[in-house]
């Protein structure tokens, strides 16, 4: 095997190497016909609700369980409750109680009906909002302009890990087959020549070589063991969403190998955020199930493998009418003059997630550049090409990393495009 720096020609074709078993974890392992035997037995009028809530990285997720003595109908026959902050980075163990208030109710699809997910805000001791708790400021912000009924569609890529951080169904020891159709001979002067789809030259030898692929290759919406890696996990995820009553819209394959999307949405409002939320809760619980890992971060893999975002889908109502193309401009156009506030809102580390994986290459724009284009994926905001010949619709802000928090991207957006502000930060509303 040939290194050149960040690409590894060629791909590992042992088959011994690639059917190696993925790390799992212990868990896994038990039986779940013993598990399922318990959860089988009555549990009268008494009801499980699981509490969850985001944790002081803003990105985790955490959640424990009460007891109800009867069905839930709505959030005000749940509990306000509590938790220690100092354990999940929300406060300092001296003064750690931290209080869940219920936001959002949905169906367990882990222990069924009656039993309840719970999405909660959190509070302080002192009852104001946590700093993690970016959904208070986000639902003010919807409240705002409701009467503009503001939709969002959310595609959330994820990759899929062994519990060793591996990617799910990669060689232990080398990599799948590329992204795109790359063949490659080292002459008799030793030199590499690659040769593609895309390209064909000799690079200087001892050079690093990064190819931009111009073909996605096998994997995006691939079928197939070798080219569709944990579909179970997929579908189960699926369907647990669907009971859950979360609106998720689809979900396909990506580029790179174990890596996939699911798409939330048209949701209006503060709701993008909620169901988003519980979308990625039950991945995490599924993934558990199956003893491996989902990842959001978006840039897993360095080198030529692309990374995962959250691309955001935008519209209101007058954007949806008859001539909206012209209210879709504007917005954009009020987008370009506040990039940076954006790039900090994209993602938890105020874009040093994003700076890995914004490079204008793989599909993504340049984090320091703001663009524009009729279906052009290489853009900061694109405009799908239906919409253009509709000249009504929506847009897609490509910039929102994989590990975005939705209340922080959908309030960015609404703060310039129906707000009309400007500047670098987010202006503070009188109640």
């Amino acid at each position: 095997m040939k290194n050149l720096g960040l690409f590894v020609l060629p791909p590992c074709r042992n088959p011994l190497v690639r059917t190696a078993a993925m790390a799992t974890s212990a868990s896994s392992h038990l039986s779940k016909a013993i598990k399922h035997m318990y959860m089988k037995l009555p549990q009268g009028e008494k009801v499980q609700a699981m509490y969850i809530w985001i944790d002081g990285t803003g990105e985790h997720l955490r959640c424990k369980t009460r007891t109800l003595d009867h069905e839930p109908k709505s959030l005000e026959d749940l509990p306000e409750w509590n938790f220690d902050g100092s354990s999940t980075y929300q406060s300092e163990g001296s003064n750690s109680d931290m209080y869940l208030r219920p936001a959002a109710m949905f169906r367990d699809p882990f222990r069924k009906d009656p039993n309840k997910l719970v999405l909660c805000e959190v509070f302080k001791y002192n009852r104001q909002s946590a700093d993690s708790n970016l959904r208070h400021t986000c639902r003010r912000i919807m409240d705002m302009v409701s009467n503009q009924h503001p939709w969002f569609g959310m595609e959330q890529e994820y990759t899929l890990l062994g519990t060793d951080g591996h990617p799910f169904g990669w060689p232990s020891n080398g990599f799948p087959g590329p992204q795109g159709n790359l063949s490659g001979a080292w002459t008799k002067s030793g030199v590499l020549e690659l040769k593609s789809v895309w390209h064909s030259f000799r690079p200087a030898e001892g050079s690093k070589v990064f190819l931009e692929p111009k073909v996605d290759g096998p994997y995006y919406c691939g079928v197939g063991a070798d080219k569709a890696y944990g579909r179970d996990i997929v579908e189960a995820h699926y369907r647990a969403c669907l009971y859950a009553g979360v609106k998720i819209g689809g979900t396909n394959a990506e580029v790179m190998p174990a890596q996939w999307e699911f798409q939330v949405g048209p949701c209006e409002g503060i709701e993008m955020g909620d169901h988003l939320w519980i979308a990625r809760f039950i991945l995490h619980r599924v993934c558990e199930d199956f003893g491996v890992v989902v990842s959001f971060d978006p840039k897993p893999i360095p080198g030529n493998w692309n990374g995962a975002g959250c691309h955001t889908n935008f519209s209101t109502k007058s954007m949806r009418e008859e001539g909206g193309l012209k209210h879709i401009e504007e917005a954009i156009e009020k987008l370009s003059k506040r990039h940076q506030y954006h790039i900090r809102a994209y993602d938890p580390k105020g874009g040093l997630d994003n700076a890995r994986r914004l490079t204008g290459f793989h599909e993504t724009s340049n984090i320091n550049e703001f663009s524009a284009g009729v279906a052009n994926r290489g853009a900061s905001i694109r405009i799908p090409r239906n919409v253009g010949h509709e000249k009504k619709g929506y847009f897609e802000d490509r910039r929102p990393s994989a590990n975005c928090d939705p209340y922080a991207v959908t309030e960015a957006l609404v703060r310039t495009c129906l707000l009309n502000e400007t500047g670098d930060e987010p202006f503070e509303y009188k109640n």
